[in-house]
C-alpha cells in the first residue's frame, strides 16, 4: 500500500527541494559543491523534455521534509532500464519516521510499475548510517565497481579533443 506521505514532485516543491538539495550537501561535507538553483530544478524537472524526476516526503503538516530525485539509466547486459537515485534526503528531524523508507519503496514501485530492472545509487563510503539502512533494505554494495567523473576542466579538454 503506498504511503500517503510520498507523491511525485511539484512544481510549488521546488524551493524546498532546492533547500534539501544544500542541506544534503551540507550533511556531506561540501556545501560549497553544491551550486543549484530554483530554475535549473525547475527546468530538469518540468521542462520541455524532462530527464529528472522526483518525489518528495511530507509531513504531518504536509511540509516537505525529504526527497528522492532520480532518471532513468539502462543496463545493456539486461536490455533494460532502471533508475538511478541522485539525491535521497530526509531533514534530520525527520528521520526514524519511515521517510526515508517510504521513498525508496515508490522508487521500486516505479520500477515494478514500469518494467524496470534495477534501483542504483551510490553512497559515500563514511555514512555508515545511510550505510546500514540501505542494506537493511536488502541493497547490496557494490564494492568491486569505481565511480569515475570527468567534469571542470578536463571535461573540457576532453570534449575539445
Amino acid at each position: 500500500m503506498p504511503d500517503s506521505r510520498i507523491r511525485r514532485i511539484q512544481p510549488a516543491d521546488v524551493p524546498a527541494a532546492v533547500a534539501l538539495v544544500h542541506e544534503l550537501a551540507e550533511y556531506e561535507k561540501e556545501p560549497e559543491s553544491c551550486l543549484l538553483t530554483q530554475e535549473q530544478l525547475t527546468r530538469a524537472l518540468f521542462g520541455e523534455s524532462p530527464k529528472l524526476f522526483g518525489h518528495v516526503a511530507l509531513d504531518d503538516e504536509g511540509r516537505v521534509v525529504g526527497i528522492a530525485l532520480w532518471f532513468l539509466s539502462f543496463s545493456t547486459w539486461r536490455g533494460e532500464h532502471g533508475i538511478y537515485l541522485e539525491d535521497l534526503y530526509v531533514s534530520p528531524g525527520e528521520r526514524g519516521s519511515g521517510l526515508g523508507r517510504a521513498l525508496l519503496q515508490a522508487l521500486a514501485e516505479e520500477c515494478l510499475t514500469h518494467g524496470y530492472a534495477r534501483l542504483e545509487w551510490s553512497v559515500l563510503d563514511w555514512n555508515d548510517p545511510a550505510i546500514g539502512f540501505y542494506r537493511s533494505l536488502g541493497a547490496i554494495a557494490m564494492d568491486e565497481w569505481t565511480v569515475n567523473r570527468v567534469d571542470g576542466d578536463a571535461l573540457a579538454t576532453l570534449g575539445r579533443g
